[in-house]
């Protein structure tokens, strides 16, 4: 016996199973957002606590974020490969901790413009998620580099395409960011404004030695800060 299905009744189902997909979507993207939000107000607290403790006045003092972010996408393209003579290969590693030291200058940036942290976050959110699709490195850097230098901006959708190409998605750029900043807060107590700091530890830069402890450590524990700052301490030349 062959059971006969109207046409209306085939679209009436293909319909109900497009919204039930779009609302999947919809509620896995709101999650996404929620998620990200909550990692970039937590980094904009970081990034405000390390501006002040590099100077308390430091909303004042007229700092060049833009050109800090423009500075590094040029060492960052030397780490990635432009030079079409030579063979080079391209520095994931390297490249990636660049993209983090922009996103500091970033984040300053848009604290700066005087928008609450809740504001920066949901725009930041949606900016990093969103990206642009551009497809080739050197061109997303490029464009990174432009809104610097012509709009004295941070255009995070560019950020975006360049972490996407480079495999590193927000949670890679917290669980970084969350090292570095702990890197900079310890670079400051070991006198690095004054000159005092040693960067050089046991024959290796003190990146490298970050790297390795926060591959170790758990970054998704509480006090993920406080065992990586206290492993620093125990890394750190006395001599």
């Amino acid at each position: 016996m062959f059971l006969l299905v109207s046409s209306t009744h085939i679209r009436q189902n293909d319909t109900v199973e497009s919204k039930l997909s779009e609302n999947i979507m919809t509620e896995e993207l709101s999650t996404a957002l929620s998620v990200a939000k909550q990692q970039i107000n937590q980094m904009l607290t970081m990034q405000d606590a390390m501006n002040n403790r590099v100077s308390e006045t430091w909303r004042e003092n007229g700092y060049e974020w833009y050109r800090a972010i423009w500075v590094e996408c040029a060492e960052m393209l030397d780490h990635h490969g432009w030079k079409w003579w030579k063979h080079q290969e391209i520095d994931i590693p390297q490249v990636q901790l660049e993209l983090v030291d922009i996103f500091h200058f970033g984040l300053s940036l848009r604290l700066m413009s005087g928008n609450t942290v809740e504001s920066i976050s949901a725009t930041l959110a949606k900016e990093l998620h969103q990206g642009t699709a551009e497809n080739d490195f050197k061109i997303a850097l490029e464009n990174l580099a432009s809104a610097a230098v012509t709009k004295k901006s941070f255009d995070a959708k560019a950020l975006a395409d360049c972490m996407s190409l480079m495999n590193m998605d927000l949670n890679e750029l917290f669980r970084q960011y969350v090292g570095k900043n702990t890197l900079n807060f310890f670079r400051q107590d070991h006198g690095y404004k004054e000159g005092s700091y040693i960067k050089i530890w046991h024959g290796e830069e003190d990146n490298e030695v970050l790297a390795k402890l926060v591959n170790k450590l758990d970054a998704s524990a509480d006090d993920f800060q406080q065992q990586l700052y206290a492993a620093l301490e125990e890394k750190y030349p006395t001599e």
